[in-house]
């Protein structure tokens, strides 16, 4: 595996609510979604996930120009589901967790297409910056959710 064969893709499925024009969220780590794919000795692919990501949207519907997403990733937990090759992923031939503890992204671009977005920017890991596009989708607002009567379910709507 090649650190510049990493292609990063982060998948923001988050209940915001209602959003307000260029209001800023933070992304909620239990809803949000940070993984990557490579291309192992050319036969096979290798997935993984950084459970630990924190960032903020901001999202202006009304122009989309002006909406940014910011990113950063905590690199000590990558997960491929082998603790070998996520410890070798962790030291100095890879993500150098020890000098560069953190992976960011900070847009320069968000884009719309239909349901899903596109934010083009800058993705720093090892202390190398290169310009990226990555696609985000977004949940939309949850409706509000009511028993029938004479069920046994609660009204959970507030909770």
């Amino acid at each position: 595996m090649r650190l510049k064969h990493i292609a990063v893709f982060v998948i923001a499925v988050a209940s915001f609510g209602v959003l307000s024009a260029g209001e800023a969220y933070q992304l909620d780590a239990s809803h949000t979604s940070v993984g990557f794919t490579v291309r192992h000795l050319s036969i096979s692919n290798t997935k993984g996930t950084f459970p630990k990501v924190s960032g903020t949207l901001v999202l202006d519907e009304s122009k989309i120009g002006q909406s940014s997403v910011e990113v950063t990733i905590d690199a000590a937990s990558v997960d491929t589901n082998d603790d070998t090759r996520d410890e070798h992923l962790r030291g100095a031939d890879f993500f150098d967790v020890a000098k560069t503890p953190s992976i960011t992204f900070k847009s320069t671009k968000v884009v719309k297409s239909g349901n899903a977005y596109k934010a083009t920017g800058d993705l720093t890991i090892k202390g190398v910056t290169k310009s990226v596009e990555i696609p985000f989708t977004m949940s939309p607002p949850t409706a509000k959710i009511t028993s029938s009567p004479g069920s046994d379910c609660a009204d959970h709507s507030n909770t």
